[in-house]
């Protein structure tokens, strides 16, 4: 299942569903085609409900669809009618890992790490598909990083490399953008990492049984157009099912909370000196990651 935080008039966060007709709106659907009182009707009670939520969930989309036309009208949106808020809006925990593919490391002129390599950033990073995201005054050095981003379903502490995948709900798009001269000021990047909209996310929440091994799967981005970063994650330095069960060693993981697993060679960092030309007003990057759609989103000046 793909879900989606369809961003309301009202600022509010609004749980959509992918269907073939388009993207359907639980809350406004529930207001026309009855049945609904099981029904979970955000994202995040459908990440803590599981399996049997998005059973629950599926069952009830099924027998929307089959509503009128004119009912359906109501509460299915295309696409391009969407504002989209982040796919998961309200993580308790955002962790990131750094230098966990091979061939950035070696870009960066970086070591191979033995351990994961954690940070944390916080939710004024959040933002969705689509929207402009401020270049910071304080920073001349703005770059990107596509990244696959770990959602967790279930609460996990001291779980094994076997079981940490039985504790993941979905998948999702992120843009980890990163200020390289705030982030390398001193040895903490966390400064770096955590200006307003530098995390966007999405545009879907995909489930787990959609996504098969998230291992392997392709990703991508382009600046203007011009592919930038094209690798797998197979090249990952530290699996999904490591980065999980390692934390887990460490902290309790909610559902909810997004791990951030790193990006794949390609930034503008790891570019010799004489050739980086830094993120820039009106420059549109779009992440691409196979089977969970694509993330547009464009610098702008912070006014």
């Amino acid at each position: 299942m793909k879900l989606v935080t369809i961003l309301a008039e009202s600022g509010q966060h609004q749980l959509g569903v992918k269907t073939e007709e388009g993207i359907l709106n639980i809350q406004a659907a529930i207001e026309v085609v009855a049945g609904a009182s099981s029904v979970p009707q955000s994202t995040h009670a459908v990440i803590e409900g599981g399996a049997s939520a998005i059973q629950q969930l599926q069952a009830y989309v099924d027998q929307a669809l089959a509503a009128s036309a004119a009912d359906k009208a109501t509460f299915i949106q295309q696409e391009s009618e969407i504002a989209y808020g982040p796919s998961v809006p309200n993580p308790r925990k955002i962790i990131c890992v750094g230098l966990n593919y091979r061939r950035h490391a070696e870009e960066t002129n970086a070591k191979i790490p033995t351990t994961p390599i954690l940070f944390s950033k916080f939710d004024n990073t959040l933002t969705g598909h689509n929207h402009d995201v401020p270049l910071p005054k304080t920073s001349s050095k703005v770059d990107y990083e596509v990244e696959l981003c770990i959602v967790i379903g279930k609460n996990a502490k001291y779980v094994s490399k076997e079981e940490a995948l039985d504790h993941v709900f979905g998948y999702t798009v992120v843009n980890d953008i990163s200020a390289r001269d705030l982030q390398l000021r001193t040895q903490q990047w966390l400064l770096g990492k955590t200006c307003d909209g530098f995390s966007p996310l999405g545009p879907y929440l995909v489930s787990a049984d959609e996504v098969g091994d998230p291992n392997n799967l392709n990703l991508k981005l382009t600046v203007n157009g011009e592919v930038r970063q094209n690798s797998n994650t197979s090249d990952m330095i530290f699996y999904c099912d490591e980065i999980v069960s390692y934390i887990s060693q460490h902290m309790t993981l909610y559902p909810g909370d997004i791990i951030l697993t790193g990006t794949p060679e390609g930034v503008i960092l790891g570019y010799p000196e004489e050739k980086q030309v830094w993120l820039k007003h009106g420059d549109v990057m779009t992440v691409e990651i196979e089977k969970l759609g694509s993330l547009t989103n464009r610098m702008v000046d912070e006014a």
